[in-house]
């Protein structure tokens, strides 16, 4: 697709968001080990595991309110949580990892 700016003119090439997250996912994987990412700025309002909880694929890890929305990131795939970086009242960065799985 072409993209008029201006007096210039752009080639653009739009990605699957989604085929992202997954590459980003597995990406996350590699050693056994998944990252629970932040995907915008917010506010931690829950944390729903614990360090040391067994979590299954898709199952609910922390609740990030953005924009007066609450947004309930899950994990990537079944495993136990090894690292919990974050807890409720936090300020979250986009991309900030807030929970590692393995």
């Amino acid at each position: 697709m072409r993209v008029a700016v201006g007096a210039g003119e752009y080639a653009v090439t739009l990605t699957d968001t989604k085929h992202l997250r997954g590459a980003r996912i597995a990406a996350g994987e590699h050693g056994g080990r998944a990252q629970v990412v932040a995907p915008m700025p917010g506010k931690v309002v829950r944390v729903l595991v614990e360090r040391g909880q067994a979590v299954e694929s898709g199952a609910g890890v922390v609740v990030v309110e953005a924009m007066k929305m609450q947004n309930e990131l899950k994990s990537p795939k079944a495993g136990t949580v090894v690292e919990l970086r974050v807890e409720p009242g936090a300020t979250v960065n986009a991309g900030e990892v807030l929970a590692v799985i393995e």
